[in-house]
């Protein structure tokens, strides 16, 4: 029998690395080919419910999913007199099964801090207001969770305007409050997403980098952004730009007009084709949900027209 020499097990030694360094390396390609190549489903498309105010639960869950969508977005004041304690255990689970015999499901909430229940606010400087306040968003979160919703919007300009304080402070305030309502949306499932809105609505977070900062301060997975087209009119680059910069971060998409109205009265069928390019491209698979501010022309109209609009807009992709 041939004695084998340092030289020999080292060579054999060196083939038999160098096969299995290749083959990890085969693995880790074909899970980045994979990954890359992953099937993108479409956009998920819901509709915030405000335009319907006034219908049965039953009837606004109805025209959503008529209309195409497949998710209902949720203004909690539109269904409640004084709070959302009012909504028994048993009520929570009713609007479950309402929600899943019409084929839809809840996207979230927004619009969080809107009365009723009246007087609160975020980045006030009186402190019994704020804890009032976050007990409040305390209890919405339960509200998102119990109805199946994974975000909740928070907008709510006229509850985080500089009251009583600098735009500074108020700031500091708004990142209190995130940070300690954090770990219960967590708990939940739930993500709270900072929602810039432009000066015109409030002097607390008017852009997508602001809104991005106020996240990083706050430091949680449970605290993130979205993006609203309508939201843009202080930002300085284009949707797509935008899109593209904070992506990673953006978790929800609140889409209208410019002007605010349900799409199809204006451009937004040539103006948003770079932006939703884009969300397709970064396979987007979160909401796309629409938000009016018009609701004359009443719920059916605005659901359908919009989500024809929604399809034009998907055949300019490529």
């Amino acid at each position: 029998m041939n004695k084998l020499t340092r030289r020999d097990f080292l060579g054999a030694a060196g083939v038999v690395l160098g096969a299995a360094l290749q083959g990890c390396l085969q693995v880790g390609k074909s899970e980045k080919e994979t990954s890359k190549a992953a099937k993108w489903h479409g956009f998920k498309y819901a509709m915030c419910n405000e335009s319907m105010t006034g219908k049965s639960w039953r009837q606004q869950c109805r025209i959503v999913a008529d209309s195409g969508y497949k998710g209902i977005e949720i203004a909690a004041f539109t269904l409640v007199k004084e709070g959302v304690h009012e909504k028994t255990p048993a009520q929570r689970k009713q609007m479950l099964a309402v929600m899943k015999d019409a084929g839809i499901e809840c996207a979230g909430l927004h619009w969080l801090l809107a009365p009723p229940p009246k007087g609160l606010h975020f980045t006030t400087a009186d402190k019994s207001v704020r804890e009032k306040t976050i007990a409040y968003l305390d209890e919405l979160i339960d509200f998102c969770g119990d109805l199946g919703g994974t975000v909740m919007i928070f907008g709510s300009p006229k509850q985080r305007n500089a009251v009583g304080t600098t735009v500074e402070q108020a700031g500091k305030y708004f990142v209190d409050g995130l940070t300690k309502v954090a770990d219960h949306a967590a708990e939940r499932g739930v993500k709270i997403l900072v929602e810039p809105l432009d000066t015109s609505q409030t002097d607390v977070v008017n852009t997508m980098a602001e809104a991005m900062e106020t996240v990083k301060q706050v430091g949680h997975p449970a605290i993130e952004l979205m993006f609203d087209f309508h939201n843009t009119t202080d930002e300085t680059e284009a949707f797509d730009l935008l899109i593209n910069k904070f992506h990673e971060h953006i978790f929800h998409v609140h889409v209208q007009e410019m002007d605010g109205k349900h799409l199809g009265t204006g451009s937004a069928v040539d103006e948003y084709v770079k932006a939703f390019q884009a969300l397709k491209d970064l396979k987007y698979d979160k909401w796309v949900s629409l938000e009016v501010f018009d609701f004359s022309p009443g719920g059916r109209t605005i659901a359908h027209q919009s989500m024809n609009t929604l399809r034009k807009i998907e055949t300019k992709l490529i």
